[in-house]
């Protein structure tokens, strides 16, 4: 006759709680503190996608004008219900006739806390993680269509052309909404123009593209030193070299309203073809053996990267290095697959932009443009990425 081992345990134990419990007493006893026996439930992997939520809260309050975490989360909360309580009371009043005023919260802040988190703040962080998570998806996608670690979103003149739409709207207006539209415009006659040279040359080649990319980069930025060369040295002058050094201090609520649905659009694109991309990145002729209209695809792959792009370059001035390393990130975490790399690339570009805004804005009492500060970390990080002994990409 066999006996079975009963596991032992405490009275008033329920017998699914012994492994728990177990694991538990494990950890206390090898004296690992309980925030890291928590960390040790996360894994590393998951705990990417909490990031540029932590990161955007924190930046939230963070800042020359530094406010209490809890009074930030108060007035982002409180001040939102009551924005929509505003908006609901003027759409029944319009509707019925006579004026309708629903009950809201009661506010305990004064009036500049809720300028620095709804008119300054706010809008400056959904702009970092729109463009930093968009310039990281066009990167990895440009990547696996052109099948070059090295390829960066600017890589068809989008950021020149971009640049030299900004440069003249400054020249000639410098309204805000006409810089944004002429540099969004001329960031798509860009890559159109490259387009059209591939076309016409090598039938879409995409070695013909980077070419036609570098021919249409380099007339764009010899525009844009034409464009200083006659502006005013002591108004327009510094106002575009500025834009050009990229920066997000003059973000509004209207300019996230305009640039978010293109940019979304854009990636939600790239999200759904991401599987195209893993064919494209091993060779047209296996993607075309396997069912995939290579030509087709490649323009959507190109279409969806420049108007993601353009939108970002067109609020943000340009910024580099983004689209070039933070891919490169993503495959140390998550490897080739476009699957995973996709979304990967645009939760660590939005929180890398995020960290960058934040040092951006408090390291000096004048505000560092994030150009600079993205090449002094991209270029060391890309240097080492590339003395790293395994410099495959795809495999």
């Amino acid at each position: 006759m066999t006996h079975r081992k009963e596991p032992i345990m405490e009275i008033g134990q329920e017998p699914g709680k012994n492994v728990a419990i177990g694991f538990w007493r494990s950890l206390f006893r090898d004296g690992i503190p309980a925030h890291e026996a928590v960390l040790q439930l996360i894994p590393a992997r998951k705990a990417i996608y909490l990031l540029p939520v932590a990161l955007f809260f924190f930046s939230l309050f963070f800042g020359r004008y530094m406010m209490d975490p809890v009074e930030t989360c108060r007035i982002l909360i409180i001040g939102s219900a009551n924005a929509c309580f505003d908006g609901a009371s003027s759409l029944l009043s319009t509707v019925s006739g006579h004026p309708v005023l629903l009950p809201s919260f009661e506010q305990t802040w004064g009036a500049s806390e809720e300028t620095v988190v709804f008119r300054i703040r706010l809008p400056r962080l959904i702009a970092a993680m729109l463009v930093g998570g968009g310039l990281a998806i066009a990167g990895a996608s440009f990547q696996g269509l052109f099948r070059n670690p090295l390829v960066s979103p600017d890589i068809l003149g989008v950021s020149a052309g971009a640049g030299f739409g900004a440069a003249l709207g400054i020249l000639l207006s410098g309204n805000p909404w006409v810089i944004q539209v002429s540099a969004f415009v001329f960031g798509i006659l860009a890559v159109a123009v490259t387009y059209g040279i591939g076309r016409a040359v090598g039938k879409g080649s995409t070695l013909v593209l980077v070419l036609g990319g570098i021919i249409v980069g380099s007339l764009f930025s010899a525009f844009i030193s034409l464009t200083k060369y006659i502006a005013d040295p002591y108004d327009t002058l510094p106002a575009i070299v500025f834009w050009l050094m990229g920066s997000l201090s003059a973000v509004s609520n209207a300019d996230i309203v305009a640039v978010a649905p293109p940019i979304l659009l854009g990636a939600l694109c790239l999200y759904l073809v991401r599987w195209r991309i893993n064919l494209l990145a091993v060779g047209e002729e296996e993607a075309r053996a396997l069912g995939v209209d290579t030509k087709r695809m490649t323009v959507v792959l190109i279409i969806a990267s420049t108007v993601i792009t353009a939108s970002a370059v067109c609020i943000s001035g340009i910024i580099g290095w983004v689209g070039l390393v933070v891919p490169h990130i993503g495959r140390m975490l998550v490897g080739p697959d476009f699957r995973k790399l996709i979304p990967v690339s645009a939760i660590l570009g939005a929180s890398f932009l995020l960290v960058v805004d934040d040092i951006a804005r408090t390291l000096t009492a004048a505000e560092i443009p994030l150009g600079i500060l993205t090449s002094l970390v991209g270029a060391p990080f890309f240097a080492y990425l590339l003395t790293r002994k395994k410099v495959g990409w795809i495999s």
